[in-house]
């Protein structure tokens, strides 16, 4: 497993729906060692806090697999790593690979696994078409989510050593699954209400739901 490309961006305005928009989806590679925080990376900042950022979500990776699925599902667009807005490009990590609150060593820095990726506006307006929210999340390849547990510096090409698996046995894949395609499965949605791992307002969502198919 391996760090293939680290990118970052600082916050720019776009204009989109004919007014400015702060994001930092636009994402550049960096060769260089960068120091990992426990909210982001140096020279790395998110716009929008209310929904990104945070302990949670300091690190958002993406499996460099990925790529070749889109290049086909999208053949006349650019795909240099970092087009989904990822701070890793990664190798031998997916989204039905990792649980939630797997734990990994990258460089210096310790990280746990915590939440898939759910793709915003901001995603549209990086690839110049709305549907790729649709289609990201319909093909399932979201990408996740690290917390920060040890902060140290991290650089691309880094091996991705694994130090522990969560042992509630749920993955990313999981997590997406009982969010969009198959919201009824109440064993797995009990499981995910109750995971320390996944994020507070993940396990309010769940909690909120299973109350709804009670009813």
């Amino acid at each position: 497993m391996k760090l293939i490309s680290l990118n970052v961006a600082l916050p720019r305005i776009v204009e989109w729906n004919g007014g400015p928009v702060a994001t930092g989806i636009f994402k550049d590679p960096v060769q260089g060692p960068v120091m990992l925080r426990n909210l982001n990376l140096e020279g790395d900042r998110q716009a929008d806090l209310s929904v990104h950022g945070g302990v949670s979500k300091a690190v958002y990776a993406y499996p460099s697999e990925h790529y070749a699925f889109w290049k086909k599902e999208l053949p006349d667009t650019e795909l240099p790593y970092g087009m989904f807005g990822e701070n890793f490009t990664t190798e031998g990590l997916t989204e039905a690979g990792v649980n939630v609150g797997d734990r990994f060593r990258i460089g210096a820095a310790e990280l746990m696994v915590t939440e898939p990726r759910l793709p915003c506006y901001k995603l549209g307006i990086k690839f110049g078409r709305p549907d790729i929210i649709r289609k990201l999340l319909q093909s399932r390849r979201t990408g996740f989510y690290f917390s920060v547990l040890k902060e140290g510096e991290v650089k691309s090409g880094d091996w991705i050593e694994f130090i522990s698996r969560n042992r509630n046995g749920i993955a990313i894949s999981d997590i997406t699954r009982l969010y969009a395609f198959e919201k009824d499965d109440l064993l797995t949605l009990r499981r995910a209400a109750k995971l320390e791992a996944l994020s507070e307002s993940w396990r309010a969502y769940f909690q909120h739901h299973l109350k709804k198919l009670a009813h």
